[in-house]
């Protein structure tokens, strides 16, 4: 979701779409437990087909044993045992209006095959669909910089009865160039809301609200302080509200 749109304008270049730091804006939620990935990367086979300029599709197959519990990224080789991750996905990019805004908008299948268990309860497989987007709603300077704001969402959601969400959704808004005297700094908000399978003692959701600023300090070098509120953390529906203050350095290149 966070890839921006590819546009031949370099004015409206940016390296992501938002720079929100919770893992549900990297992983759909309702993939978590599936799809394989950062720790536990997987073998498998991706095709790619660019249709038109603008249009593409996807397909992939992945040894899905990462759903049984199996920690593939210790793995030296594929398990062939039944359980496999598929996955298919169609994205279209687009411009809107005289100051050309650009936008994409991307939808895709998932299934896990095989027996599954989790929190006690067992399913031959399981299904979902996904969701995303990000459009550029305003440009402060058409043709000459990117300053302007964009939004996004994303949406997921599962039949599975093992897996730790079952359906999520949110949406953001990030800005570019805001700040007087600050062109390289970005500023955005977005929120995160899971609803949690509760046979592992979650509460029903859970919500993640986010506020960042990312400062350009020199060359391809930000830093980002992160403010983050959890009004209802979902593992422990004991815990009233958490509020948590990230800082990082990214680098560029």
């Amino acid at each position: 979701m966070t890839r921006p749109v590819a546009t031949t304008d370099p004015s409206l270049s940016i390296p992501s779409v938002s720079a929100l730091i919770s893992t549900a804006t990297f992983k759909n939620p309702s993939l978590i437990g599936a799809m394989p990935g950062y720790y536990n990367s997987a073998y498998g086979i991706t095709a790619t087909c660019n249709a038109t300029r603008n249009l593409y599709l996807k397909y992939a197959v992945y040894d899905g044993s990462l759903a049984t519990g199996v920690q593939t990224g210790l793995r030296e080789f594929p398990t062939f045992d039944g359980h496999y991750f598929m996955i298919g996905e169609a994205g279209y990019s687009y411009t809107l209006g005289e100051n050309t805004l650009p936008g994409m908008v991307a939808a895709g299948g998932w299934g896990e095959t095989g027996r599954l268990h989790g929190g006690g309860k067992n399913e031959n497989g399981a299904e979902g669909f996904y969701t995303f987007g990000s459009q550029r709603l305003w440009r402060e300077h058409p043709g000459v910089d990117n300053d302007g704001i964009s939004g996004f969402f994303q949406f997921g959601i599962n039949d599975s009865r093992t897996r730790i969400a079952n359906e999520y959704f949110a949406m953001g808004f990030p800005g570019f160039g805001l700040i007087p005297q600050r062109p390289a700094d970005s500023i955005g908000t977005g929120v995160a809301w899971s609803w949690l399978n509760r046979i592992y003692g979650f509460r029903s959701n859970e919500a993640i609200i986010q506020l960042y600023y990312q400062a350009h300090l020199i060359g391809t070098t930000f830093f980002q302080p992160t403010l983050s509120y959890i009004p209802n953390p979902g593992a422990n529906p004991r815990v009233p509200g958490a509020l948590a203050i990230t800082s990082q350095l990214t680098v560029l290149f």
